[in-house]
């Protein structure tokens, strides 16, 4: 569900909003509020409307100037933006500024769109919504469970410089693998680290999983599966790879259904 999008221009003074954050941005268009917009992080992608609004920059490396340019009355950001000093400003300009928690479970999803509807101050769109979404990931994940011999999953963050920095536990890539019937071929660590050949060998994964992307932190098919660690592994003797959007794979917003579905079929080959 999306909201129909209005210019800056046409955003009565009191209400326009700053969303930081692909998932809060996909939020916001789901309870039908984005005309409330005047503008978005590089994150927020998704929907298609979003991307005609002015972009503040990367939710991490925001800058006061960027933000204070769009004469925001609120932001909502996700969790981990910042950086702190550009925050503190904004307070200090009287800007309200609402951090809205993460978390990578079903849980985390319902209690995230929960936290966007109080802050734009809709609350009963925003139960609906949440419990709409909340049953649809529940359906979706449990129609993922209940494999006897599950694909052992190692997600790949980036290969920039050949190196394969890869998700340990407590990760939305984590979360994700789990949801879709998966496991996580590494449980060693937590977050997101560099791995030796050594440990990628030893992970054995079955499928290796990687969000579409361009750019130093990514690398053809071939070029991955020519990486002698790599080709060692059951996920490389059979080129098993999978590729999704970053922001529908690990977002954790309304649509985190669509992506438990989209991957367990990758991993078990459903329709």
């Amino acid at each position: 569900m999306t909201a129909e999008y209005s210019s800056a221009q046409d955003v009565p003074q009191d209400e326009r909003v700053l969303s930081v954050g692909g998932s809060v941005t996909e939020i916001v268009y789901a309870l039908g509020e984005g005309d409330r917009l005047v503008a978005r992080d590089t994150t927020s992608s998704y929907p298609e409307a979003a991307q005609d609004l002015p972009d503040v920059g990367y939710m991490r490396a925001l800058t006061p100037e960027g933000v204070l340019s769009v004469n925001p009355d609120l932001v909502i950001a996700e969790a981990g933006s910042g950086p702190p000093e550009t925050i503190d400003v904004l307070r200090e300009a009287a800007i309200d500024f609402v951090s809205i928690p993460g978390g990578f479970d079903r849980e985390s999803v319902r209690a995230k769109i929960e936290a966007v509807a109080a802050a734009l101050d809709v609350p009963a769109e925003g139960a609906r919504l949440a419990r709409e979404i909340d049953a649809a990931l529940a359906e979706a994940a449990a129609e993922a469970a209940g494999h006897d011999d599950p694909r052992r999953v190692l997600f790949i963050l980036s290969t920039q410089g050949g190196r394969i920095m890869a998700s340990g536990t407590g990760t939305a890539a984590d979360g994700i693998i789990g949801l879709a019937g998966g496991e996580n071929a590494i449980t060693e660590f937590a977050g997101y680290k560099p791995l030796t050949d050594e440990a990628i060998i030893a992970a054995a994964p079955d499928v290796i999983l990687m969000m579409q992307r361009g750019g130093d932190h990514s690398m053809p098919d071939e070029a991955l599966f020519s990486l002698p660690a790599i080709a060692s592994t059951p996920a490389g003797e059979a080129g098993a790879l999978v590729r999704m959007d970053g922001l529908l794979l690990l977002g954790f917003g309304p649509r985190t259904p669509q992506a438990v579905r989209e991957l367990n079929a990758a991993l078990y080959g459903t329709d």
